[in-house]
């Protein structure tokens, strides 16, 4: 089983401030912000919300099918795809843009300040989710606008199951917009700034929503998630980490374990610990892609985090 993830390739360009934003902006002074950080270390890595999805699907044993559109600064991102055994069939470039890239500022409290240049995810209508076989579940992360609403609809017109995550494309959409999308979505999945900008814009609370899709899941970091039933909300404790080393893409890395308790018809208490925990080995690496492990190592930690054992690995 394949699981089709819409969404976007990026290059991230990752700075850490070593102090924090709110030594250096003035509340008061918000309207006329002028303000400059030193940043000693830059890293730059693969990612993008698609990317990242699919490189933590397979680290899991899942079978990852990204459809994009990238730039022509591609082919080191595609070599790093191919080494893992991820297909790249449905990524599609752009002779004349780049593909997309994250300026990425974070600080000691791991809050992040991100500049983003969407370069060729505004062709991602030119995809099509009719050109991707054997597909039996799929996610919408973010990407352009007019190939988020359509490959919406293509989802619902092919019978195929879909998560919504409209993650940093939240400011696109209003409220109409994001009604639409959950209407059309099986399954929800927010952090719990995107919640709150949600309820704000739609005028629905989690549980209103809840009852439009099959599950609304809401993660919130340390604190770990929620996910939200017709019946229940179902709280997920946050895996411990060993250390925190970057947050950048472990929104995704999280995705990633929804989408794969999916597939195998976990249920929810399972699901949602195998994305906690997948985040949390995620922020113990710099950069979205640079972690590692085997389905063995993944399942012994399992059973050590949460005290029983995993069918599937």
């Amino acid at each position: 089983m394949s699981a089709l993830i819409c969404g976007s390739f990026a290059f991230d360009n990752v700075m850490v401030f070593p102090d924090k934003f709110k030594n250096h902006i003035l509340p008061d002074k918000t309207h006329m912000i002028n303000v400059s950080f030193l940043v000693p270390e830059m890293r730059r890595s693969f990612g993008g919300c698609a990317g990242n999805i699919a490189y933590n699907l397979k680290l899991l044993g899942g079978s990852p099918l990204p459809m994009a559109t990238v730039g022509n600064d591609f082919a080191e991102y595609r070599a790093w795809f191919e080494k893992h055994g991820i297909s790249t069939k449905h990524v599609k470039e752009k002779s004349d843009s780049y593909t997309a890239q994250a300026f990425i500022t974070t600080d000691m409290d791991d809050n992040q300040i991100t500049a983003f240049h969407p370069g060729a995810m505004g062709y991602a209508h030119e995809n099509s989710v009719t050109d991707a076989k054997g597909v039996k579940i799929g996610i919408i992360s973010p990407d352009g606008r007019d190939g988020m609403i359509l490959h919406a609809r293509e989802f619902v017109e092919a019978g195929i199951p879909f998560i919504f995550d409209p993650g940093q494309a939240m400011p696109m959409f209003d409220g109409d917009d994001l009604k639409a999308f959950i209407d059309q979505a099986t399954w929800v999945t927010v952090n719990d700034y995107e919640a709150e900008m949600m309820y704000e814009r739609t005028g629905l609370s989690p549980h209103d929503i809840a009852e439009r899709v099959e599950a609304f899941i809401v993660t919130q970091g340390s604190k770990g998630s929620h996910i939200y039933t017709k019946k229940h909300r179902i709280e997920i404790p946050c895996a411990k980490a060993a250390e925190l080393s970057d947050p950048t893409g472990c929104g995704d890395a999280y995705r990633a374990g929804l989408l794969y308790g999916l597939m195998h018809d976990l249920d929810w208490d399972t699901t949602g610990r195998i994305a906690s925990l997948i985040g949390a080995i995620k922020i113990e690496s710099h950069g979205p892609q640079n972690h590692r492990f085997s389905r063995k190592e993944f399942g012994e930690r399992y059973a050590r985090e949460f005290g029983h054992t995993l069918a599937t690995f």
